[in-house]
């Protein structure tokens, strides 16, 4: 029998992609927005089943013999998937309305790139993690070249799309060979023999093209190069939700299949992401020291940010159940973090842009003295990025460090290190874009006064207010973070 209340966000999802589809075909050019709004009633009531399953006394329900599961890991992070893609949705109502994109087809294919993610987030079986990774992905192929008349737009779909089936091809050729030692596609079944494997060298080879197929997706170094031309040429609310809600799909995939499947086998793949997360900090961070364009200087952090994310899991070989409960919740609570701080800060890019005409950091030079509203959000979430209190990004950190320190190992503690010193040059970027907002004069180039104090409209003040809120509180009750992400641990059991 289908438990059809775990499935009912999927479900919700799913039915709100289909009727802003024919919405979209049935009003009139002038009423197209409606499909904005249906798409974020329908975000909002796919909720209401997340809430629902937390408060029943059924702690985990199991579907498809295994490869289906709903547990608190799923919960948590389904809900972190549906609040981006509420606050995407919000991002992009102007946005999209202002550029006159086709509203009725970029709100159906988000609509399917979030299902995409719902489904990861319950994928139990290396069948179900290509289904949701190619579903987050696919759509984001097309989204991220709906600027048809922009160069840099057709350059960075065609980047994305290239390299994206490359690394699909990857994740499936390792599945395969996964599947063909093991003879299982359940994680806990893999899991059951992959302790036997880790002197064989066609498992490691497995291992090795399923990192690189998730490497890609969470952009880490050197899967990364088409992650800036992406983020610059695509929507800003697109490169918003690449960013946090497809890179948190990556995550979500690569912390089941390494901690469920690959559990016993940690020995082969925490090397390989030693490598990956000192690789994606260092260049990532030095890379972005000379960019002037602050969604290109984002791109470059994301990257970074990824390398923070994947600290964690170095120290899977070290630690028993409990320190492998904690790498996850350590992650977790990062990336849960890091998702309302960057995605407060795409937001606020597109209110910046429409005030000074330019998404420069010499552009937005003197907002504090025109716009000190938004110049006040910019210092909340730069510096929340870069890991400063009492703002939340301090606290993603000091989990991150405390996993890694305990864990009694040289190689965790020389990675600390690593990642300690690339926190402290990631604070001189981010303090550039404060800095010229709040200090540098308005420069000449400068749009007319009235462009300048244009109000900001009111669904994008609603994503600043809600992400600006997080950052802050999160940052000041840090225990409202963990609350959620120690439920995740149960995703590092049964070994």
């Amino acid at each position: 029998m289908i438990d059809y209340l775990a499935l009912s966000p999927e479900i919700a999802i799913a039915a709100t992609a289909v009727v802003v589809l024919l919405a979209d075909l049935w009003l009139p050019r002038e009423r197209k927005f409606w499909a904005a709004i249906i798409a974020v009633i329908g975000t909002t009531f796919a909720a209401v089943p997340l809430v629902v399953m937390a408060l029943s006394p059924v702690g985990v329900r199991i579907l498809f013999d295994g490869s289906y599961v709903v547990d608190p890991f799923a919960l948590v992070m389904k809900g972190v998937f549906l609040m981006a893609g509420y606050v995407v949705l919000l991002m992009s109502f102007s946005y999209v309305e202002s550029a006159r994109y086709y509203q009725g087809e970029y709100y159906f294919l988000l609509l399917l790139s979030i299902l995409g993610s719902l489904v990861l987030a319950s994928g139990r079986d290396l069948i179900t993690l290509f289904i949701g990774i190619e579903l987050v992905a696919t759509p984001m192929y097309v989204l991220s070249g709906f600027r048809k008349g922009d160069l840099k737009s057709n350059e960075a779909a065609l980047k994305y799309y290239l390299l994206g089936v490359l690394a699909s091809a990857l994740l499936l050729y390792g599945s395969s060979f996964v599947y063909g030692l093991t003879g299982a596609l359940t994680y806990d079944r893999i899991a059951a023999v992959a302790g036997g494997l880790v002197h064989e060298p066609a498992f490691i080879m497995a291992v090795l093209f399923i990192l690189a197929g998730i490497g890609f997706k969470v952009s880490a170094v050197p899967f990364h190069f088409w992650a800036p031309d992406t983020y610059e040429g695509a929507p800003v609310p697109i490169a918003a939700y690449l960013s946090v809600s497809s890179k948190t799909a990556g995550f979500v995939a690569l912390m089941a299949i390494a901690y469920r499947a690959f559990g016993p086998a940690s020995a082969v793949w925490a090397p390989m992401v030693w490598v990956l997360a000192a690789l994606s900090m260092t260049l990532a961070n030095l890379s972005a020291l000379k960019q002037d364009n602050i969604v290109r200087l984002l791109a470059y952090s994301s990257i970074s940010h990824a390398g923070f994310m994947l600290v964690p899991f170095v120290v899977a070989p070290y630690v028993g159940p409990d320190g492998l409960g904690n790498a996850v919740a350590a992650t977790v609570t990062y990336l849960v973090i890091y998702a309302f701080m960057n995605l407060g800060a795409f937001a606020l890019v597109i209110a910046g842009s429409r005030k000074a005409g330019s998404g420069d950091i010499a552009g937005w030079a003197g907002m504090a003295t025109y716009a000190p509203g938004l110049a006040f959000l910019g210092a909340v979430f730069f510096f929340g990025l870069a890991g400063i209190p009492p703002l939340a990004g301090w606290f993603a950190k000091f989990v991150m460090f405390r996993v890694v320190l305990t864990a009694g190992s040289g190689w965790a503690v020389a990675l600390a290190v690593i990642a300690a010193l690339n926190s402290v040059v990631a604070v001189y970027y981010y303090a550039r874009v404060v800095k010229a907002m709040w200090m540098d004069p308005v420069p000449a180039t400068a749009p007319e006064i009235e462009i300048r104090e244009r109000p900001t409209p009111m669904a994008l003040s609603l994503a600043l207010g809600i992400t600006a809120a997080v950052v802050l509180i999160a940052g000041a009750v840090p225990g409202i973070v963990t609350f959620f992400s120690d439920a995740t641990k149960v995703l590092a059991g049964g070994f």
